[in-house]
């Protein structure tokens, strides 16, 4: 294969981040979330150490002798699933694996994301770059340098139960590596030979193993619940945000963020949230005014945001923790074990591991938006909202202010409800009853993404419907840090009165709680 000598310089991958790219070790075991965010955003290059080089090309000569063996080994000589007890000629063995390729690009619905495309090219050639797959090093060089040049293959979002991994989805990235399929290029679809020409690269030729190699494994679920879980990291440092301007909107006391309290219960999570509130609301004014009233609790969704909140974080820690595994792990079928000399047979590319941690992602960020709703429903309800106007509408009756942005979270909130249903439990036999037992791993992750996307507009909107609160909480201030914050998100969202259209200001609220412009730790 020849690759463009420029390959780890390119100029357009340059221009469209418009900032020095993050280099990335591309070894096989350590890509951490950070690289995943370089990655997704096209902002990084990867490097292929020695040491890899050194374990794939020791690995791929195994195959090569398992190849030309009269020993029937799976997906080397033999055929795939039910045909495993078929043994393929050696003259047969290059036409075995494009046959696997095009055979199983079975993909339909729209395409995947630019960001989960990458991600899903880098995943698979560190996946590759262990050592135990047997490919050549060339395959690994052309994932790279498609990354490089953001020659994205064109990938249907479903088709894939995540049991012997991705298959269709990844036959779809696959195909582009063979000149076959599509790719988007400078914002174009294009033939996957007219994407490689166009970047001055070349299609491989698949040899023993290359096609199974490339297609095994969840990486494209890891992709998508990678995508998420980034998502959902401004998603929460934003609801801890939200949720300081509510408690403040509603007059809520600060009692319940007492660090006494969260050292009896000493999960993690919990305690920094609450840190978080303190050091937001010091020296607040607001909190001052109302210091001996007679209300004896405040509602659980806000005495409980460091139950909950902290919850959700301690979650989302171990859910990063099974995509790091996953992103470094060895996911083929059958590996090989070059030291050793040994073509073994497993189920690495099971996606159980990555579907239960997707479904507990969309579940955490469901509550998470469910308790944001109560406060923003608090906020507009003038049986709760501490004396402010119904709705927080300057002139009732004539206005009606927020009313329905609560109904949007709410709506939002539902939908969130109905995708936390799990789909790791929803398993169906496929393969003729080979594959009798499968992850349903991508189903999980597209619904974790769109719970991200989801809880950023929920939290959007109590973020906006707060803001509301506070200003007629005026002229008394809150915190110092709290007041530094707002004043960074009115900058992008001015305030503004009376009834007009909100749609245009819940998705500005949307894309700065995305982009993590309201983060606060």
């Amino acid at each position: 294969m020849a690759r463009s000598s420029d390959s780890n310089k390119s100029a357009a991958a340059q221009a469209r981040s418009g900032k020095s790219r993050r280099v990335v070790r591309l070894d096989g075991c350590s890509f951490k979330l950070r690289d995943l965010a370089a990655i997704a955003a096209g902002e990084a290059t990867l490097r292929l150490t020695r040491k890899a080089r050194q374990q794939i090309q020791a690995a791929s000569r195994s195959v090569e002798a398992a190849a030309a063996s009269s020993e029937p080994i799976y997906g080397i000589n033999t055929g795939f699933g039910r045909f495993c007890r078929i043994q393929i000629e050696p003259s047969e063995v290059k036409k075995l694996q494009l046959n696997l390729i095009r055979s199983h690009a079975t993909g339909i619905g729209t395409p995947l994301e630019p960001s989960q495309v990458r991600l899903a090219l880098a995943l698979r050639a560190n996946a590759l770059a262990r050592g135990n797959s047997g490919i050549d090093v060339e395959v690994i060089e052309l994932l790279m340098a498609m990354l490089e040049k953001d020659v994205l293959p064109k990938i249907p979002r479903m088709g894939s139960v995540g049991a012997s991994g991705d298959l269709a989805p990844l036959s779809h990235l696959a195909l582009v590596l063979v000149g076959e399929g599509e790719a988007r290029v400078g914002g174009r679809w294009v033939s996957g030979k007219t994407a490689l020409r166009r970047n001055g690269l070349e299609p491989i030729v698949l040899k023993a193993k290359e096609g199974l190699s490339l297609i095994n494994g969840v990486q494209v679920s890891v992709a998508m619940l990678a995508g998420a879980l980034l998502e959902a990291q401004a998603v929460v440092d934003a609801a801890d945000l939200s949720a300081a301007i509510s408690l403040e909107g509603l007059l809520g006391s600060m009692q319940p963020f007492d660090a006494r309290i969260h050292q009896v219960r000493p999960h993690p999570g919990q305690a920094r949230v609450a840190a978080s509130i303190r050091a937001l609301l010091k020296g607040s004014q607001i909190s001052a005014s109302h210091i001996n009233c007679d209300r004896v609790q405040d509602p659980y969704s806000l005495r409980c945001v460091p139950q909950v909140h902290g919850a959700v974080r301690d979650a989302m820690d171990w859910i990063g923790q099974t995509i790091e595994r996953e992103a470094n792990s060895s996911t083929d079928n059958p590996l090989v074990f070059s030291e050793q000399n040994e073509v073994l047979s497993g189920g690495n590319f099971h996606g159980a591991p990555v579907a239960y941690a997707a479904d507990l992602l969309s579940i955490v960020l469901a509550d998470l938006s469910s308790i944001s709703e109560r406060r923003t429903e608090k906020l507009i309800n003038p049986d709760t909202n501490q004396g402010l106007p119904a709705f927080l509408a300057r002139n009732e009756g004539l206005e009606s202010g927020w009313m329905m942005a609560q109904v949007t979270a709410a709506s939002l909130v539902s939908r969130m409800k109905v995708l936390s249903h799990p789909a790791s439990v929803d398993s169906i036999v496929t393969s003729a009853g080979s594959e009798d037992h499968v992850s349903m791993s991508t189903h999980a992750a597209e619904k974790a993404a769109e719970c991200a996307g989801l809880a950023a507009h929920v939290i959007g909107i109590e973020l906006l419907v707060a803001l509301d609160a506070i200003e007629l909480r005026r002229p008394l201030r809150s915190g110092r840090r709290l007041e530094q914050r707002i004043a960074a998100i009115r900058k992008r969202i001015p305030a503004r009165s009376g009834d007009r259209i909100l749609a245009y200001e819940l998705e500005d609220a949307a894309a700065l709680v995305r982009e993590g412009q309201v983060a606060v730790l």
